[in-house]
């Protein structure tokens, strides 16, 4: 068979990008460390004794290799978010969904394999609340011989955005779960791992950003903090946004931003203001009056080099206020994918499968003869997807799944529709009755190469909120959101389907509703969620099965020997 110049040339592309990429090694050392913030000093698990946790960095199309050694007292998983994992659910790293955990004293080898994810994304913990100090930035960047879509930046600057609580995090996740009720809030916001001058004992740590006037800085920043959306800004400076959950955007340039727990940013940020100190300044983001929540700031200091008399104390930015829904909204709104022949993007045009999920606060009576911390007293909060708050199981729905031995671990009858009917976003008076979910583990299968339309639903039960929410495995286009019950003889005709962005982590606004669309196009177990813990911790999640395609290349790969046993 004689091929064609084109083809030659294709396949010699093809060759010459796979000959480029490498596979890179990481430790990863779980292990109890001392660390003193606010005026006191506790242990906290961390990663290699670090918080926030080493950054990896690689190129787009490598392979890492990370040996996760558990030398801590509490069983672990390790997510890498926004990592696509093609065919290789084995290592995606949520607990009880794609595998069991790491026992303290064991260890497995994850191999995280890149393919299309470009620009910021980060890896944390996947099990309990774990993830509120074993976290860390994951920075892709682009192949060698090509170079980003924006001008070179000067210097790359990690931000972390994170919390801080006095007590051990387990405990806090502990009561949490035993009372019932809403968990205690953290006593500070932080910044690479530093509250900020605003707090007690904590000047001499606050995180510094020295710049050079004239000169540009990448900011790559996750929100990884466990249960708010986050404002930022910088004092006197605009950000230009150009990534966003490792995919590039159009520049979008705003005076602040808005940022989702999970979410990552890629930030342009131009020093071009006279020489001086600016607070750098986070506060959460909270529409919800009944919510409690950190209302805090953190702060780091943009210091500009060079021989002058700063401001005492540095300028402070104009934040949003703390409950400001259409800012929330408006920036994430704003948010366009690149969309350029070099980052060209494949929005799915003809659907196969429509979703329709509703996000649901839920209340659950409490035990005879128990008081709880939920609502009036007598029940326990939950959360759900289409009213069914997902039930955890004890061993791996991937591995039952690919054995094909299921035994009861999981069921395949998550409804494409909500089982309830209701005016969804109605202020007050719903009835009672549709507090109450199903408690289930129920999944979804689709088909290899189906193309899915998904819209998220917020709903007024007990309290409306926003909620975040992450798909492992794939990536999906943001193609339409608004406040209010979705109607789709209208809303659908307002759909982005030209340059939407590109993401993982997308929050649906408070009682109101976003649609997504995608590819099902990655065989194998995929866990969805909102990446609000307390939400996740009540239920909000379910598990998608992407099936096998018939060829060779679209099956689940076999697992490692390594795995974890349950």
């Amino acid at each position: 068979m004689k091929l064609s110049f084109q083809t030659l040339g294709f396949l010699l592309i093809l060759s010459f990008i796979h000959s480029q990429a490498a596979e890179l090694k990481y430790t990863f050392v779980v292990q109890e460390t001392n660390y003193t913030r606010l005026c006191s000093t506790k242990s906290l698990l961390t990663v290699n004794g670090l918080f926030p946790g080493p950054t990896i960095t690689a190129r787009r199309g490598d392979t890492v290799i990370v040996d996760v050694i558990n030398r801590g007292d509490h069983n672990i998983t390790i997510h890498w978010h926004g990592v696509k994992q093609p065919r290789y659910p084995w290592s995606d790293g949520p607990e009880f969904v794609t595998q069991c955990p790491i026992q303290p004293g064991a260890n497995f080898s994850q191999r995280v394999l890149l393919s299309d994810e470009e620009g910021t994304l980060w890896w944390h913990a996947h099990s309990d609340w774990s993830r509120a100090t074993i976290h860390g930035l994951f920075v892709i960047l682009p192949r060698l011989g090509t170079t980003y879509p924006f001008r070179q930046p000067d210097a790359e600057v990690p931000v972390v955005l994170g919390e801080w609580w006095q007590s051990d995090i387990q405990t806090v996740f502990e009561n949490f779960v035993d009372g019932g009720g809403d968990p205690a809030n953290s006593d500070a916001l932080t910044i690479n791992g530093q509250p900020g001058d605003l707090y007690n004992c904590s000047a001499l740590g606050t995180t510094r950003i020295k710049v050079d006037q004239g000169k540009t800085y990448l900011l790559r920043m996750v929100n990884a903090a466990m249960n708010n959306l986050i404002f930022l800004e910088i004092a006197n400076h605009t950000l230009t946004v150009v990534g966003s959950d490792g995919a590039y955007t159009k520049p979008l340039i705003s005076d602040y931003i808005t940022i989702s727990p999970g979410q990552t940013l890629d930030l342009l940020l131009e020093a071009n203001q006279r020489n001086n100190r600016y607070y750098m300044a986070a506060k959460l983001f909270n529409g919800q009056p009944a919510s409690r929540f950190d209302n805090t700031t953190t702060t780091a200091i943009v210091e500009y080099s060079g021989n002058y008399t700063p401001s005492n104390p540095p300028v402070f930015p104009d934040l949003p206020a703390f409950n400001d829904r259409n800012a929330s909204f408006n920036f994430t709104a704003r948010l366009r994918s690149l969309a350029s022949a070099e980052h060209p993007i494949d929005v799915p045009l003809k659907i196969k499968k429509t979703l329709f999920y509703t996000l649901s606060i839920n209340a659950i009576p409490c035990a005879a003869n128990q008081t709880c911390e939920g609502p009036r007293g007598t029940a326990r909060f939950a959360a759900s997807i289409n009213n069914i708050t997902f039930d955890m199981p004890s061993t791996s729905i991937l591995g039952a799944y690919y054995r094909g031995i299921n035994n009861g671990v999981y069921g395949d009858d998550f409804p494409d529709v909500p089982p309830l009917k209701f005016n969804y976003t109605q202020a007050s008076g719903l009835n009672a009755s549709l507090r109450l979910p199903e408690v289930a583990t129920e999944v979804t299968m689709l088909k290899h190469n189906e193309t899915v339309e998904l819209v998220f639903q917020g709903t007024n039960l007990v309290a409306g909120v926003d909620h975040p929410m992450h798909l492992h495995g794939h990536s999906f286009y943001v193609v339409g959101a608004g406040f209010g019950n979705y109607k789709r003889s209208t809303d659908s005709l307002n759909y982005n389907l030209v340059d939407p962005p590109h993401m993982q982590t997308i929050a649906v606004p408070q009682n109101g509703w976003t649609a997504i669309r995608f590819k099902a196009d990655n065989p194998g177990v995929w866990f969805m969620h909102c990446h609000l813990e307390r939400h996740v911790s009540w239920g909000m999640g379910m598990v998608f099965i992407v099936r096998n395609g018939k060829a060779s290349n679209a099956r689940v790969l076999p697992p490692p020997p390594d795995m974890p046993p349950c």
